[in-house]
């Protein structure tokens, strides 16, 4: 039976289980210490193995496009966070300084990986420069990230609800992150092989990772009592201003892919890298630079702009996929033979 289109992916509805599960059995006290512990043990296993995965070869070969990567590149972490600077007038007064932040933060954040080489490859794209593009961007994000944060922050370290990054906070993120990382691309000589013929178990790994960052996130906030602070008008708002920023950045891209000659498989990499956000790397990054904020509440934008990329690029690659058959089509098309001349 095939999947309805209106429903969201796998990963969502599990993230939205989990915040429903955190909002009526949040853990606490000793247990949520524990939680927090494991947490930790999970994202550095999941970045270890991400590190243990990525090809050194594809990223050498990936990196010699770099017109591409550098038009990514200054999508990611130039051009969406001054709009989200920009767009502060229209942001805060609307959603609040802790929300807002949120929506910063999303803007601070790298490319995901796999989603943006399998939207890619369904659009019928340059997946190689994607891949590297897209790895190369998660791993500059875990020091560029940070670095963004306390940069969009500094102004308004004052502002009620708005999270003060330390130097602390970079220190954890590249012990959680980066050294787990470089340790995975320092045994990929010995466990490359056993990651790659086990992508399937490693990717409910991943998802495993993630969804307990989530609860663990979630439930501080609910024990907290933060989200007596979320109505549903709020969160439709939150909802809409997330679309606003895909709106705008998505076909930025492509009047700017077109204008600086990239090719059409150039151009579907670079709007679906250029685009979107991690999760992945997002929720821990999250639960270290804001520790002692309600997490859970910063994170709610980045839940939102995920859905919403993965619903948007999920059409955009069929279109461009029938482009892509469009332009192929009489070239593909074999040659009817001539007729045989009658006698």
């Amino acid at each position: 039976m095939r999947r309805p289109a209106f429903l969201p992916d796998n990963l969502v509805l599990l993230l939205l289980g989990t915040v429903a599960l955190a909002s009526v059995l949040p853990v606490h006290g000793s247990g949520a210490q524990g939680v927090k512990v494991l947490t930790n043990v999970a994202v550095a296993m999941l970045f270890f193995l991400h590190g243990a995965k990525l090809s050194r070869a594809s990223v050498v070969a990936g990196l010699l496009h770099w017109r591409l990567h550098l038009t990514v590149f200054t999508a990611t972490f130039v051009a969406f966070p001054l709009l989200g600077l920009a767009l502060r007038p229209v942001f805060e007064p609307l959603v609040g300084p802790t929300l807002y932040f949120g929506v910063l933060f999303v803007c601070a954040l790298p490319s995901t990986v796999q989603s943006s080489i399998a939207f890619t490859s369904i659009g019928k794209g340059n997946v190689p420069a994607a891949m590297c593009s897209a790895s190369t961007s998660n791993i500059a994000g875990i020091a560029l990230t940070p670095l963004l944060v306390a940069l969009l922050t500094a102004g308004s370290a004052g502002s009620q609800g708005a999270p003060v990054m330390s130097w602390q906070a970079v220190a954890g993120i590249v012990g959680l992150l980066l050294v787990p990382f470089v340790a995975g691309q320092l045994a990929q000589r010995w466990i490359g092989p056993w990651v790659a013929r086990h992508r399937g178990v490693l990717r409910w790994f991943d998802q495993g990772s993630i969804l307990l960052v989530v609860y663990s996130a979630f439930s501080e906030a609910m024990v907290g009592g933060l989200y007596r602070q979320i109505d549903l008008a709020t969160l439709g708002i939150l909802v809409g201003l997330c679309a606003l920023l895909l709106a705008i950045v998505m076909p930025a891209l492509m009047f700017v892919s077109r204008r600086l000659g990239f090719s059409r498989e150039d151009e579907v990499a670079i709007v679906f890298c250029g685009s979107k956000k991690t999760l992945a790397s997002g929720v821990p990054m999250a639960q270290i630079l804001f520790a002692g904020h309600p997490v859970g509440l910063l994170v709610l934008p980045l839940m939102v702009f995920h859905q919403l990329q993965l619903m948007v690029c999920a059409s955009l690659a069929k279109r461009y996929a029938r482009r892509a058959e469009e332009e192929a089509g009489p070239a593909a098309r074999p040659v009817a033979a001539a007729p045989a001349a009658r006698p």
